[in-house]
C-alpha cells in the first residue's frame, strides 16, 4: 500500500509536471508514436479491407496474413528493425513496427463489417439501379462502421501499449520513466508510470467506446435493420397509387 501512495505521490508532485522530461511531454510522445502508426496503418487497411469486403476477393489471403500478423514478436520486431535501419532511423524504424502491429485489427475490422451485412440488403440496392460505388458509400460503408470502429480500438489499445518499449531504443514516452525507474531502482517512478499508461489505454478504450455505440445506424439501434428494399417498394407504391389517381 505505500508503494501505491509513493506512486500517486510521484505522479502528482508538480516537480514531475515541468520542463523537460515531464509527464507531459512523456504522455505527448506516448500519443505521438500511437496516433501516427494508426494514421499510417489506417490509410493502408481500411481502403484495403473495404475493397475486400466489397468484391470477397482476397479474403482468404487477408485471413491468413492477419492471422500471422498477430503472432509477430514485437519487441523482437522492435529491435530488429532499429538495428538493420540503424541509430538515425530509429523513429522511422519503430513507426514502421508499430504499423505493422496496427494493421491486422483494422484490416480485419474493415472486411468483417462489410461481410456481415446482408447480401440482400446489397442486391437490392443494385436491383435500385445504385452503382458499386453508391453501394459501398451509402450502404455497406455505414453499416459495416461499427466493426471497423471496434478494429481501430483493438489496434490502438496494442499500439499504445507497445510504444512502452520505444524506451529501450531511446526514443521516449512514459515507458522511458519505468527503464530509467529500473535503473535508478526508483520503485515508485516506475509503478507511478505504469498507472499513467493504463489509465492513457482506458481512455483511449473509452472514447473508441463511445464512437462504436454511436457508429451504429439509429435504424439499427433500434432494431430496425435498414433495407433499401423497403424504400423501393415504397416508390413503386406511391407510383402505382399516382397512376390509379
Amino acid at each position: 500500500m505505500n508503494l501505491f501512495l509513493d506512486a500517486f505521490s510521484w505522479i502528482l508532485d508538480p516537480a514531475n509536471w515541468e520542463g523537460r522530461g515531464s509527464i507531459p511531454q512523456r504522455i505527448g510522445e506516448q500519443l505521438y508514436f500511437t496516433f501516427a502508426a494508426m494514421a499510417v496503418a489506417s490509410a493502408i487497411a481500411v481502403p484495403l479491407g473495404w475493397l475486400i469486403g466489397h468484391t470477397g476477393r482476397g479474403r482468404d489471403i487477408a485471413v491468413a496474413i492477419t492471422g500471422a500478423a498477430r503472432a509477430l514478436p514485437s519487441f523482437g520486431l522492435l529491435f530488429l528493425f532499429v538495428m538493420i535501419a540503424g541509430v538515425l532511423n530509429r523513429e522511422p524504424s519503430t513507426i514502421f513496427v508499430l504499423v505493422l502491429l496496427a494493421i491486422p485489427p483494422i484490416l480485419a475490422g474493415a472486411y468483417s463489417g462489410l461481410e456481415v451485412i446482408d447480401r440482400r440488403v446489397v442486391d437490392a440496392a443494385r436491383a435500385m439501379g445504385m452503382t458499386e460505388w453508391q453501394i459501398l458509400w451509402k450502404v455497406e460503408v455505414p453499416l459495416g462502421l461499427p466493426l471497423l470502429i471496434g478494429g481501430l480500438r483493438s489496434a490502438t489499445l496494442q499500439v499504445v501499449a507497445t510504444v512502452v518499449l520505444v524506451a529501450f531504443v531511446g526514443l521516449g514516452g512514459l515507458g522511458f520513466e519505468i527503464v530509467q525507474g529500473i535503473a535508478l531502482r526508483s520503485y515508485d517512478q516506475m509503478l507511478g508510470s505504469a498507472i499513467l499508461i493504463i489509465v492513457l489505454a482506458l481512455l483511449l478504450d473509452a472514447i473508441f467506446a463511445i464512437l462504436e455505440r454511436f457508429a451504429v445506424p439509429r435504424g439499427v439501434r433500434a432494431g430496425r435493420i435498414p433495407d433499401v428494399r423497403t424504400a423501393s417498394s415504397g416508390r413503386r407504391a406511391t407510383a402505382e397509387a399516382s397512376a390509379t389517381t
